[in-house]
């Protein structure tokens, strides 16, 4: 081989060395992910979980379930949907007294890894789901056993399989309720009327107001063998007739 042959490895290349990529662009990259995840969480649509057993037995502890939140910005609900709300320590003027929970203090204590401290858990930041039984100007009547009567008519409830007891006299430890539902507020109550913490019990009045809402429960996805649509026809309509045979 030629002594003015160029080696290989001592020819000379084009330098491809670039400046280096500032760590802001990565970063942004995140936060750009994570405001719209937060975006789509507040204003559109979230999973949420079945804590208790207030709505049994349609749905079962640790249901995963949809919640839509673009349908009741431009209406009010319905009877017979099922809604997630802000506890009633966050509205409720007894329980409410003297807690402050904001929408950013709520957001970061409801975070997986915060959510598990001890100590900054704040009952006001908690959400409660139940079933719309009654809305605005609706005159309802709720019996000891938990039955509901709106506007002179029983409700048809064939989701509730569990009623407050009662004794001979017809007296048992649910409260009643004889009432007519003010503007911007409806009345919710569990599917489990004997074991339910919900409007005939809390301390400052029994209706949730409408703004307090987070947005209908409208798919359950998991578990996936009973995946599906939820049901929530208006409780109060009245079946068809049936034709004369």
């Amino acid at each position: 081989m030629s002594s003015h042959d160029p080696s290989p490895a001592s020819s000379t290349q084009p330098s491809s060395t670039q400046p280096n990529e500032s760590p802001w662009v990565f970063w942004r990259g995140v936060l750009i992910t994570l405001g719209v995840a937060l975006g789509v969480r507040q204003f559109v649509l979230e999973a949420r979980y079945i804590p208790s057993g207030s709505m049994l037995p349609g749905l079962q502890l640790q249901d995963r379930l949809l919640v839509e939140k673009l349908s009741l910005r431009r209406r009010s609900p319905r009877r017979g949907e099922i809604v997630v709300f802000h506890a009633p320590h966050h509205f409720d003027p007894v329980l409410s007294s003297g807690r402050s929970a904001g929408a950013l203090s709520c957001l970061l204590v409801n975070l997986p890894i915060i959510n598990s401290v001890p100590g900054l858990q704040n009952p006001a930041c908690d959400a409660y789901i139940k079933r719309v039984v009654a809305v605005a100007g609706d005159r309802v009547v709720v019996n000891p056993r938990g039955e509901v009567n709106v506007n002179g008519q029983a409700l048809q409830e064939p989701y509730v399989q569990n009623y407050c007891p009662v004794d001979a006299m017809g007296m048992g430890p649910c409260r009643t309720l004889n009432t007519v539902v003010p503007p911007g507020h409806v009345l919710v109550l569990g599917d489990n009327r004997g074991n339910s913490w919900d409007g005939r019990f809390w301390p400052g009045g029994p209706f949730l107001p409408e703004r307090e809402i987070i947005g209908r429960a409208f798919w359950r996805f998991w578990p996936l063998g009973s995946a599906g649509a939820l049901k929530s026809a208006d409780p109060l309509q009245k079946a068809p007739a049936k034709a004369p045979g």
